[in-house]
């Protein structure tokens, strides 16, 4: 059993996921064979997973799976098994990328845009200092980080583009 305030959020996720379902999402995962009705909802599934991924910070599928068999049972009376809710998550990703990209759009500041992104200076080492590079030569340098102890390790630090 989850608390008061954590009843409400679950509520608000999945009015949210059924408000957008009933837009657009249900385009992207409609099913066209004979086992089109199931227990288990699709919104439901979605709101499981969002909901577990942000309340709870369980991140893989068999822990968000645990977790609702716990505390989500009422809620959710016609889970089912790990098996069945990690098939239908996956089919769902399509209907995730949807639901991401119109938050996104909705929820975007004024002073944002969307057509320019940020990427980290963090470097990633290809090889060993040890090692010729052998994996995107083109792109790859060697050189140091002040943030390694070590020097002669290759590096991505040319302009993909």
């Amino acid at each position: 059993m989850i608390n008061q305030t954590k009843a409400l959020k679950l509520i608000k996720i999945y009015s949210i996921i059924c408000d957008r379902f009933e837009k657009d999402l249900k385009y992207t995962c409609e099913r066209f064979s004979n086992n089109d009705k199931q227990d288990l909802t699709d919104q439901e599934i979605m709101t499981i997973y969002l909901f577990s991924v942000q309340e709870e910070q369980r991140f893989s599928v068999k822990h968000i799976h645990k977790y609702a068999c716990d505390y989500l049972l009422e809620w959710f009376p016609k889970l089912g098994s790990y098996a069945g809710f990690s098939n239908r998550l996956n089919q769902l990703s399509e209907a995730f990328r949807c639901f991401v990209s119109s938050l996104s759009e909705e929820f975007l500041p004024s002073d944002c845009f969307s057509n320019q992104s940020l990427l980290d200076s963090m470097p990633i080492i290809t090889c060993s200092g040890k090692r010729n590079a052998k994996v995107a030569k083109d792109l790859t340098d060697k050189g140091y980080c002040s943030d390694q102890y070590e020097t002669g390790r290759y590096f991505f630090d040319k302009p993909l583009a």
